[in-house]
């Protein structure tokens, strides 16, 4: 049984899911590494997760989007904030996450390590 996306299950799911930056299928299409989310011991919707490189980029995007503007036309403590906050979430666990970062944020690479160091020195 499928169900649709004005079911309030998937409705529930869907802001989760976007926030992943995941995408939503039918539960009889879902691949060996999707998740199957079930309600009431029915298969309701699948979720295909992104790849984590994928994933950082979502989540840059995400946090321009909440700041309303590009992250780096922020201020030092902005910046600063914003890789405390992806520290936070995972995001130099990433290959090439630190330059990612800095591509980002207008910096170099050796101003996102000061930033990570600074924080372990408070």
């Amino acid at each position: 049984m499928t169900r649709s996306a004005d079911d309030p299950f998937v409705s529930a799911v869907k802001p989760l899911v976007d926030a992943m930056g995941a995408e939503m299928l039918p539960a009889d299409e879902a691949g060996p590494d999707d998740v199957v989310l079930s309600w009431e011991g029915v298969e309701v919707v699948a979720v295909r997760l992104p790849q984590l490189a994928d994933s950082l980029d979502h989540i840059l995007a995400a946090l321009e989007r909440k700041r309303g503007k590009p992250l780096a036309e922020l201020d030092r403590k902005a910046k600063q904030e914003v890789v405390r906050t992806l520290e936070a979430r995972g995001a130099f666990s990433v290959r090439h996450g630190v330059e990612t970062v800095a591509g980002a944020l207008g910096v170099s690479r050796f101003t996102v390590y000061n930033y990570l160091n600074r924080e372990k020195d408070v």
